[in-house]
């Protein structure tokens, strides 16, 4: 209401005082016709007195001079008066309405009326409340369904059974449980990969490395379909602990900032990851196909650099020229991939983790009544599975949409 109330008063000035330009336009010719009367009757005052010989004769020329002056000027003003004044009157009352009721329509199609205001400190107490109480691995296990996976070649069974025989036999052996991590995780069996992997650390203890720290946060992470548990954030900080440039550990974490409403945080993250490289690096493809709404829902200008080695792929100055779109040019880019994310949903379905960017993109857009529609639709999708909505709801908070 408060929004509504500053943007009439606002509006309503504007009107004001272009109107008032308008009037004081019609009124100044009326003003300077009388100032060139005056000077008029000045000119005449100096050739009576002249005439009388009350004054001198280079007197009177310094003052004609001097009063011609004056009343050039005063033409001069009248005239631009009259410019300014000239036509059908009622055109510019139209045009200052037309003004004010394009700024409404325009407000009324990319903004959000009838939704309270939502400001940035608001937003990010909501996203540290959802992080702080988000849903735990176990939660998270519990609640998700992955896709089915093939099944496995018989000989390939027969040797992870002896594996997890051998493991059993030695529970110390960090290679034996490093190698069962890794195979259970092959086949699925996440709960018995992060507890191998888990072990692996325990038993390596102060040697245990960034990669077995990222190791286990990948792990955990497939087994609840991408969703980045708290758990699994640990894992990740003890990962960059040990190594601060591990792009597993930034790229989760990155997705974590964005699962949980802070877009800001997740650019920042995976900006890095890209422009680094390399291309074939396994998060890039990810990165790229998000990165410019991330950017979009942070509120950062952001044209990600070609992939190499495309074609035709744009050159130098095309890139340049993209990088300086203007805010209209980049947000219509913007809305061509959300409209394409938003269609491939809509057919081919996808993971939450999708619909949570295709809700908090059409919030940034400012398409309110489309997020909300988007949120009830995944919310239907989703029913049961808490971990999946819990990610959905966080989205539909920041976009403002949530019931």
């Amino acid at each position: 209401m408060l929004f509504w109330t500053l943007s009439i008063g606002l509006a309503a000035l504007v009107a004001l005082a272009l109107a008032r330009a308008l009037w004081r336009g019609g009124a100044g010719r009326a003003e300077a016709e009388a100032d060139l009367q005056v000077y008029r009757d000045q000119l005449r005052e100096v050739d009576r007195d002249l005439a009388r010989g009350v004054m001198p004769a280079a007197e009177a020329d310094r003052a004609r001079i001097e009063i011609s002056r004056k009343l050039l000027e005063a033409d001069r003003t009248g005239r631009g008066a009259v410019t300014a004044a000239r036509g059908n009157p009622l055109i510019p009352l139209i045009v200052i309405g037309a003004a004010v009721a394009g700024a409404v329509g325009l407000y009324a199609t990319t903004g959000a009326p009838g939704y309270p205001d939502l400001p940035i400190a608001k937003r990010i107490a909501r996203a540290e409340t959802f992080r702080e109480t988000r849903p735990s691995q176990a939660e998270a296990e519990a609640a998700v369904v992955l896709p089915e996976r093939p099944a496995p070649a018989a000989d390939y069974l027969a040797l992870v059974e002896r594996l997890r025989a051998a493991v059993a036999d030695k529970p110390d052996d960090v290679a034996g449980q490093r190698l069962l991590a890794r195979n259970e995780a092959v086949l699925g069996n996440f709960p018995a990969a992060i507890a191998a992997q888990r072990r692996v650390i325990e038993l390596s203890g102060t040697a245990a490395t960034a990669e077995d720290f990222a190791t286990l946060a990948d792990t955990m992470i497939l087994a609840t379909g991408g969703y980045v548990s708290p758990e699994a954030e640990e894992a990740l900080d003890r990962t960059l602990e040990r190594d601060p440039r591990n792009g597993t550990a930034r790229f989760y974490l990155g997705l974590m900032w964005a699962q949980t409403g802070r877009p800001d945080h997740a650019f920042a993250l995976w900006r890095g990851l890209l422009e680094e490289g390399p291309e074939e690096a396994p998060w890039i493809p990810a990165i790229r196909a998000d990165i410019a709404m991330l950017a979009q829902a942070a509120g950062v200008n952001y044209m990600p650099p070609p992939a190499p080695g495309t074609a035709p792929g744009p050159d130098a100055g095309q890139v340049a020229a993209a990088a300086e779109m203007t805010p209209e040019e980049r947000q219509q880019m913007i809305r061509g991939m959300v409209d394409q994310l938003s269609d491939r949903l809509a057919s081919e379905g996808g993971p939450a983790a999708d619909w949570a960017r295709l809700i908090m993109s059409l919030g940034v857009l400012g398409e309110a009544e489309r997020a909300k529609s988007v949120f009830a639709e995944a919310e239907g999708r989703f029913a049961g599975r808490d971990a999946d909505l819990a990610v959905i709801r966080a989205a539909a908070a920041q976009a403002g949409v949530a019931e």
